[in-house]
């Protein structure tokens, strides 16, 4: 079994206090509730109001996460956010949350690896942590996906909420506890499956970029579904090998909240019980880069996840990238 060298000290998330539900959608949309449920599992998702930014969410998901750990912001050396719907182009949401939690004058920067994005966080932080060059690190994931959807579009707009999921790292202690595990990967090639086309250097915002929709999310969705079940199953083992662990030894899987269907066929799969996956995809959506922070938030608070036992994380997003990360909490 491998020895870890970081460890989770404490998690929290946000969720707007709005609540949509899929009848809402369905009054403009060509859908209806069931369909959203049959093909998706959602049932409802909370949206951000209006003037509400990425960074407010992220830095009361930091605080949760920071009361959690017994720390303040004073202890932190860096922070990372991972976010595809930063509050703007520059400076990065992460030296916002900085100046809202009111931390020290530490490093401070996103991470863009979309849905995957906060494995990619978490592995980073493992790297400075291991490394002995920073201490203590908050890594947020934090989206308000329904600002990048197309709200008029049936096949994304009934997809996606608004989130922010947090965790404090620091140093591995010898009682085993800590990420064992973590393997990132991304494929250019598949780029073209989930993306925003206009907005950065090759296409830059125009009036009509605007009016086609052009900085709006565009998704191949049946492509993408099959990458994701595809990836996620395979480098989920990966992460367990890597960790020394059999599936006997897994306690509990939280994928990334995207779709009930993936999650069905990753358990099948896996051959792993279905009620080990924590899921609260019903009640929020596909958060981006906060779904697995904010599931896992939720499954420590009501008891499910407990001390010592372990964790699967797996996420895919655009690029496409993705990643598993094995933490033993």
């Amino acid at each position: 079994m491998s020895i870890p060298r970081t460890r989770i000290l404490g998690t929290g998330r946000y969720l707007p206090e709005e609540v949509v539900g899929n009848e809402v959608l369905a009054q403009r949309l060509d859908t209806t509730d069931v369909w959203i449920q049959e093909h998706t599992g959602i049932e409802r998702r909370h949206v951000a109001a209006k003037g509400q930014v990425t960074s407010d969410m992220a830095a009361a998901a930091s605080r949760a996460a920071l009361e959690a750990a017994g720390l303040t912001p004073a202890d932190l050396d860096m922070i990372i956010v991972a976010t595809t719907s930063g509050d703007s182009p520059m400076p990065a949401t992460a030296v916002n949350v900085q100046q809202k939690i009111g931390a020290d004058l530490i490093p401070s920067f996103d991470l863009a690896a979309s849905f995957a994005g906060f494995l990619y966080a978490l592995t980073v932080a493992d790297q400075f942590i291991s490394a002995g060059t920073y201490g203590t690190i908050l890594v947020v994931g934090a989206d308000m996906m329904t600002r990048l959807v197309n709200p008029d579009d049936r096949a994304t707009a009934p997809l996606f909420g608004d989130g922010a999921g947090a965790v404090v790292l620091g140093p591995a202690q010898s009682d085993g506890r800590g990420i064992l595990s973590a393997r990132i990967h991304a494929d250019g090639a598949l780029g073209d499956l989930l993306k925003v086309p206009a907005g950065g250097s090759a296409e830059p915002l125009s009036a009509e970029a605007l009016a086609a929709n052009r900085h709006r999310l565009q998704m191949k969705g049946r492509e993408l579904f099959q990458v994701s079940v595809k990836h996620l199953t395979s480098y989920s083992m990966q992460a367990l090998k890597a960790a020394g662990l059999t599936s006997a030894e897994l306690d509990w899987v939280i994928p990334h909240q995207a779709n009930r269907n993936i999650v069905n066929l990753i358990s099948q799969r896996l051959g792993y019980p279905r009620h080990k996956f924590v899921e609260d995809l019903a009640e929020t959506g596909n958060t981006g880069a906060a779904s697995i922070p904010i599931a896992l938030d939720g499954a420590v608070r009501d008891g499910r996840v407990q001390r010592g036992q372990t964790v699967l994380m797996c996420a895919l997003g655009a690029g496409v990238t993705w990643g598993a990360a094995m933490v033993r909490m």
